[in-house]
């Protein structure tokens, strides 16, 4: 979401309730970027390692598309992890700045720093293929992004700092939950404005996901003084960063009192301690390295990018129930393009209860609004929500709707057989253009999902419990300050955040063992 050109943006004017379509106002403009979010589940993951050895159309009726999206972001993932691993090289490149390009980051001091010279390294050799696609995802985005830093008296060369989180892409999701081109974990993204449910996840929008995050960048910049110690409370959390700035001067060897603790140098300073973990003293060291690459990419060996178009600021909002499919077909364009432009949208549908923008191809906002106002508002549905009253059944529900039975199951991950619970809703597909699979209900791990607590009982391991509830274990460990050295403890008390909500309902509420505490 970000670069040097401005796009035009296409002001768009609201209608009323489900009767017509409306331009949606610049001023809070929704657009897009990649696809649909469901495609990171650990098994699609899996499926897209092997795809070359399935047909072309689909695997275990997951469509292509979805299969390619996911071994994308499973190649992103692996480069974005491997970061955390790195060691100290023996050689390092040689940086020369003679010529360096304008920044508004302090870069020319620190350029030259080993672990600088490291990441400059790694990200010019062994990710160099994936750091070419992530220059080139950036082209599309940078505009916006730098303009909404600027805004903010931000420097616009935190632009940089989404190539170092997620690459660029609005379906990354990180072994903790983080999702999206910035990376909010639920908590943070919903405290910024954030909308997250069941039919959207705005962490995923990179327009929307780009607001937050630079009033994020502003508040943390505010607080520390520097960009550089911003970013690193950006990646590590503020607390961490204030707690290890405070205690510097006590038990640490550094007694430096004359150390501006607002200034760059600090967080060198700061990194050179016990005070943060390893990889928060790494954040800005790739930053920098990710900066000086991408402003100058030849020079770091990649082919030149290239001239795209920036994504589109159009949006016309449309009444609750409408699928991509129509807004596709009234925009001249295929269901692919517009899951690209709207990748917030979980299941290609807008929320059922309420009006909602969807971004649309630059220049056409104005003709899609005027042909979703002249159609009939019950033609714009793509779904209907149906609650079930005593005694109905799947195939008698199937045939009030004229779908078939196999069509709702398949929309509905918790109709299996014919028979339907008396006051349970379900979702019913009225459009075969969306495949039902992806109107099902989306993970409740990947949302955010349920906060519980665990109490830990006798036997249990933080993988049995993050299996348990369908988290991860990193999740667990980050919501509890755990380290990989920490043994649980009977009694021990653990947050479960993102817990799926079947898991959390089953889960057993153990009262402490009154026996002596021992490690598990």
């Amino acid at each position: 979401m970000r670069r040097s050109h401005s796009p035009l943006i296409l002001c768009l004017v609201a209608a009323c309730g489900g009767s017509s379509a409306r331009i949606q106002p610049a001023a809070s403009p929704v657009v897009a970027a990649v696809a649909s979010p469901s495609t990171m589940d650990p098994v699609l993951v899996r499926q897209a390692d092997s795809l070359r050895r399935f047909p072309p159309r689909a695997i275990a009726g997951v469509p292509l598309r979805v299969l390619l999206t996911a071994k994308d972001s499973a190649a992103d993932a692996a480069v974005l992890d491997s970061l955390a691993k790195l060691a100290p090289a023996d050689a390092l490149p040689e940086l020369n700045l003679a010529e360096s390009p304008v920044w508004d980051l302090n870069v020319a001091d620190y350029a030259a720093h080993p672990r600088v010279q490291y990441f400059v390294d790694f990200f010019s050799g062994k990710g160099h293929d994936r750091f070419q696609i992530w220059l080139g995802r950036m082209a599309q985005f940078e505009p916006f992004v730098r303009q909404r830093l600027i805004e903010h008296s931000l420097p616009g060369d935190l632009v940089y700092l989404a190539l170092i989180e997620s690459g660029f892409s609005a379906n990354a999701v990180s072994r903790a939950r983080a999702v999206g081109m910035w990376q909010f974990m639920a908590a943070t993204g919903r405290g910024y404005g954030l909308n997250i449910d069941r039919w959207v996840d705005e962490r995923r929008d990179p327009i929307h996901a780009t607001d937050a995050a630079v009033r994020h960048l502003a508040d943390l910049t505010t607080r520390f003084g520097s960009p550089y110690l911003a970013a690193a409370a950006y990646n590590a959390g503020a607390g961490r960063v204030e707690r290890g700035l405070g205690r510097m001067n006590f038990g640490s060897g550094i007694e430096d009192d004359s150390l501006d603790r607002t200034s760059d140098e600090a967080f060198f300073s700061l990194a050179d301690t016990r005070l943060i973990k390893a990889e928060t003293k790494d954040y800005v060291p790739k930053l920098i390295a990710a900066a000086l690459i991408a402003k100058e990419p030849a020079k770091y060996g990649f082919a030149a990018i290239d001239a795209v178009a920036v994504f589109s600021l159009d949006s016309v909002i449309v009444s609750g129930g409408t699928g991509l499919d129509l807004v596709a077909r009234l925009a001249d364009t295929t269901l692919d393009a517009l899951r690209e432009l709207n990748p917030n949208l979980l299941r290609s549908v807008t929320p059922p209860d309420r009006d909602y923008p969807v971004r649309v191809p630059t220049g056409s906002a104005a003709r899609v609004a005027q042909r979703y106002a002249e159609m009939d508002p019950a033609a714009r549905r793509a779904i209907a929500i149906h609650t079930v009253k005593a005694g109905e059944t799947l195939a008698g529900v199937a045939k009030r709707y004229a779908v078939s039975a196999d069509l709702i199951r398949a929309a509905n991950k918790s109709v299996s057989g014919s028979r339907l619970p008396a006051g349970r809703s379900i979702l019913i597909p009225l459009t075969t253009s969306i495949p039902a699979s992806a109107l099902r209900e989306p993970s409740s791990a990947l949302l955010g999902g349920s906060s519980v607590v665990h109490v830990v009982r006798s036997g249990e391991t933080i993988s049995g419990i993050a299996k348990r509830y369908r988290v991860s274990i990193t999740s667990i460990r980050l919501a509890n300050k755990l380290t990989t050295k920490s043994i649980l403890r009977v009694g021990q008390r653990l947050a479960i955040r993102g817990a799926s909500s079947r898991a959390a309902v089953r889960r057993v509420a153990t009262t402490p063992s009154r026996t002596k505490a021992r490690g598990i």
